[in-house]
């Protein structure tokens, strides 16, 4: 049922929580949180969409393709996995942020609940 969650490539495309930054300042990204919705209440960061792992395949459709995404969960192990999981569905330019939120909380940005 989850096949896609065990597919992690060693070459999926990252980027750090500063250029994730960058990105968003620039509205050059636009952001998918994958945890699950008790996770993102808890915190995300500002303009993160919410659309946990398991609901993503039944989701994907419904996701904008007019810009690339950054996809982000706690500490980059699920976005690893919807990184290539959207490549593989078509989407352009994706990316998984390293270390999640939790890195972009311990770098003293914002976070919105």
């Amino acid at each position: 049922m989850f096949g896609f969650l065990k597919k992690l490539t060693a070459g999926t495309p990252s980027i750090d929580v500063a250029e994730l930054d960058a990105r968003l300042t620039a509205g050059e990204v636009r952001l998918l949180d994958v945890r699950e919705p008790n996770e993102f209440k808890d915190g995300h960061v500002p303009g993160a969409v919410n659309v946990s792992m398991r609901r993503l395949p039944d989701q994907v459709g419904k996701l904008k393709k007019d810009k690339p995404y950054a996809v982000i969960c706690e500490s980059g192990s699920r976005s690893n996995s919807a990184t290539g999981y959207l490549l593989e569905q078509g989407f352009e330019g994706v990316v998984s942020v390293r270390g999640g939120t939790s890195a972009w909380r311990r770098s003293g940005r914002k976070i919105s609940r």
